[in-house]
């Protein structure tokens, strides 16, 4: 009887109940799309430096119109675009979401060169590919979820999420494991392809965008020929930029984003300025002109979304950050008194494989160091050392052992950074040329055990969260400042430096309380923030915080459906900034 009574009670009740406002965030509407901005190679100083520059509502809806972080800085050692694409979208460092460097060795997969951090010969390529099936791509080396994944686990697959890029890798690991859909141009061609990991054909949109004639018309903007390899003619200039924003909007109207019940996501990677970024360096006018056409572009494609999603600008949310920075050009510090070089690496390569060999196998020339190598990580050749007789214990310290004198040997060799410096200009300053010179290093082991070895301190972070298993035996080499190597000219990023790990981080939407805030965040806060206010799960290895400070304050709402919840405010990581100390962005 009382249970009927109560089941009675209850029913009546029940409509004034759900009517009754409860404590939850102003978000709950959610957006119709949003869109995570990756620009590849952006230190965050280039929008401190140009910021007169720019006009309308490019990096301005940003900088004036969103909540803006000038001090977002990654918390690893491998400043690499894989590994940077992979942190933005899970939330996770490399010793999370697995993924190192743009490739590395595995002996099991190939002995001739390094894999790269997307190839999966398990599936192939779709798309204008002269007709081959040539190997595939796919995210099989991703360890973690991505916050696109949380948004389309918590909607049984009814959110749409995709990624565009020039670069495969940029647009796979940034969508992450269960996209609809991650697309790259063909290098030669400049043609739009995927892989069989998603889908057996392209999209009837995809096709009609790669035979509307657009690849044509970029080169004639370039000012490039038609056999001049797209990706690098056209992909450094402003018509690349364009390009990719043309395929993103074709993307959006053929695949109906923003019009859903859900919300979709969809991942932006520019890889331009990164193709010329690495030709020119940071400190180039040309770099300047690129970044200025890119806010003109972005502003274009801004206005067209305000246009084109149903509510306009009003229904998206949009995170801009980088996948690393850049150091300078050496020879340019050079010229400031910087001491910035190259690093000749097949030069260090071959004196380490002298000293092996003098160790272990004298009078032979065994190549105890694998080919192609790239920094931080230097592989070694498993086998060769197992035929010697080392463990890898023993492997990777005989390397580290063998590092200062293979160090000490380039200084002997010509300093293209020295060489390139004005000869005056050194008489008159009377400073030596800058030289190659070994700051640390950390075996496989040290970096996978983190105690003993590391340093207990933020730079032993750094290095903690750089550890990956792949790569096989490897040594993590990190030369003296604004020492860059395997460039024959111009700049890289690899290091735990803060030029290379300086990026910008914005966002805009309804969610964001506008203002510039001060407090030293991290690119993994982007992945805890959107998964916080979308009401998912974070990444499955995602450390970041929620960026709170940013975010509107709770207020009472109507309970619309289960995800209304209250947004805490609570403070950052306690060696950041106070939430409290923030300024408003000046107009300008």
């Amino acid at each position: 009887m009382t249970q009927r009574i109560f089941a009675c009670l209850l029913a009546v009740l029940l409509p004034f109940l759900n009517a009754m406002p409860a404590a939850a965030s102003a978000y709950d509407a959610h957006p119709k799309l949003v869109i995570l901005l990756v620009i590849d190679q952006f230190r965050e100083d280039y929008l401190e430096r140009y910021r007169s520059d720019f006009k309308d509502r490019g990096f301005r809806l940003f900088l004036d119109e969103g909540a803006y972080f000038p001090n977002c800085y990654f918390n690893y050692a491998n400043t690499k675009t894989s590994p940077g694409h992979a942190t933005l979208a899970t939330g996770a460092y490399t010793d999370g979401h697995g993924i190192s460097s743009n490739d590395w060795w595995d002996l099991t997969r190939n002995s001739q060169r390094p894999i790269s951090s997307v190839e999966d010969p398990r599936y192939f390529l779709v798309g204008p590919t002269d007709g081959a099936k040539r190997e595939g791509s796919s995210p099989r080396n991703l360890l973690a979820t991505t916050f696109g994944d949380e948004v389309r686990l918590d909607t049984n697959g009814a959110a749409h999420l995709y990624g565009v890029s020039l670069k495969d890798r940029a647009a796979i690991l940034t969508s992450g494991l269960s996209a609809n859909g991650a697309f790259w141009i063909d290098e030669r061609t400049g043609q739009y392809i995927t892989s069989s990991y998603y889908m057996r054909a392209l999209p009837d949109w995809a096709v009609a965008f790669n035979n509307s004639g657009r690849a044509d018309q970029a080169r004639t903007e370039a000012g490039v020929s038609a056999s001049d390899p797209f990706f690098a003619s056209v992909g450094s200039t402003a018509a690349g930029i364009r390009y990719e924003l043309d395929f993103a909007r074709a993307l959006i109207q053929g695949e109906k984003l923003g019009t859903n019940s859900v919300t979709d996501v969809l991942t932006i990677s520019i890889s331009s300025t990164d193709i010329l970024g690495h030709a020119v360096g940071p400190d180039s006018p040309l770099q300047r002109e690129l970044v200025d056409q890119l806010d003109i572009s972005l502003d274009q494609f801004f206005s067209w979304l305000d246009q084109t999603v149903p509510g306009g600008l009003k229904n998206v949310w949009i995170a801009l950050s980088a996948d690393h920075g850049i150091a300078p050009v050496p020879a340019v510090a050079a010229q400031l008194g910087i001491p910035g070089t190259q690093i000749q690496l097949k030069a260090l390569i071959a004196s380490l494989n002298a000293s092996l060999n003098q160790q272990f196998s004298p009078g032979q020339t065994f190549p105890y160091m694998l080919s192609h190598q790239q920094l931080p990580y230097l592989s070694l050749n498993e086998p060769v050392f197992e035929r010697a007789g080392l463990n890898e214990e023993e492997s990777e310290h005989a390397v580290q052992e063998s590092l200062p004198a293979a160090f000490s040997a380039l200084r002997t060799a010509q300093n293209p950074a020295s060489a390139a410096t004005d000869a005056s200009t050194q008489a008159s300053a009377k400073r030596p040329a800058p030289e190659p010179a070994l700051f640390r290093s950390y075996t496989r082991r040290q970096l996978a055990s983190k105690e003993p070895g590391l340093p207990p301190s933020e730079f032993g972070h750094l290095l903690a969260h750089s550890y990956t298993p792949n790569g096989g035996w490897y040594v993590m080499v990190i030369p003296d400042a604004f020492e860059i190597g395997a460039m024959a000219h111009g700049t890289n990023h690899y290091s735990p430096y803060s030029y290379d790990r300086h990026v910008p981080l914005g966002f805009y939407g309804s969610a964001f309380v506008p203002g510039v805030y001060q407090q030293r965040v991290e690119p993994v806060d982007l992945a805890a923030t959107f998964a916080a206010l979308l009401g998912v799960n974070q990444p499955s290895a995602s450390v970041g915080q929620v960026l709170t400070m940013a975010l509107h304050p709770e207020k009472q709402t109507p309970l619309p459906h289960k995800r209304n919840r209250a947004i805490i405010q609570t403070g950052h990581r306690s060696h950041h900034a106070p939430a409290a100390a923030r300024k408003k962005t000046p107009s300008a």
